[in-house]
């Protein structure tokens, strides 16, 4: 069995969210963020630019959630989201 130990502060954690049904995707994203210890980072992909999402992160995580654009390009989003 493979635990997941939070060891390393500077761990990237890959998030698909292509493969979720979308009316899933909001709460999946938020217990992965929940889930985060500060300093480690969720990478997430996704087809669209989820604007509509980064404000709801935004309001719900405030500074304590960083977004950084990594790709930004049509149909290929990239973005770490950093918690602090």
């Amino acid at each position: 069995m493979n635990a997941h130990l939070h060891l390393r502060q500077d761990q990237v954690y890959p998030f698909d969210a292509r493969g979720i049904a979308k009316r899933f995707r909001h709460a999946a994203i938020f217990g992965a963020l929940d889930a985060l210890n500060s300093g480690e980072r969720m990478r997430f992909v996704n087809d669209h630019d989820p604007l509509p999402l980064l404000d709801q992160l935004r309001t719900r995580y405030a500074d304590a959630v960083e977004i950084q654009y990594l790709q930004r390009d049509p149909g290929e989003i990239v973005i770490d989201f950093i918690r602090s």
